[in-house]
């Protein structure tokens, strides 16, 4: 339970990570260079900065974990996010949901995907990295 309720508490870091960078991509970068161009760089950014906690989070957790823990935590954040992502996104933010579909166009060159990937396997490629 101690792991599980850890692994949520890193998943609402990920969402005030995700909106702190959100907002910069749409008040400084993305203006200058492009929205495709800006949800590359953000999506990079993203990228980087779960890898980063999780490893900070997976080498600092003090309950030791199995292989099938570090999977379901991956699982349990994809779904949290997904879930946020549409719930927030549509009800709160007031996206349609063609809008918020078109991120995971990857033929329209939509990378929120591979996002969506990291948070699903880092836990599971960190952990295994770690050892622990």
């Amino acid at each position: 339970m101690k792991l599980l309720a850890s692994a949520l508490g890193i998943w609402f870091l990920f969402v005030v990570l995700a909106i702190i960078n959100g907002v910069i991509r749409n008040g400084v970068y993305a203006p200058r260079i492009g929205e495709w161009e800006g949800h590359v760089v953000s999506t990079i950014i993203a990228i980087c900065y779960t890898f980063l906690v999780v490893f900070i989070f997976l080498r600092y957790v003090p309950v030791a974990y199995t292989k099938t823990d570090l999977i379901l935590i991956g699982v349990l954040w994809l779904s949290m996010t997904v879930a946020f992502e549409f719930l927030f996104g549509h009800y709160v933010a007031g996206h349609s949901w063609e809008r918020l579909l078109a991120d995971y166009n990857i033929l329209e060159g939509r990378i929120w995907s591979l996002f969506l990937l990291t948070i699903l396997l880092s836990p599971y490629v960190i952990g295994t990295l770690l050892k622990k």
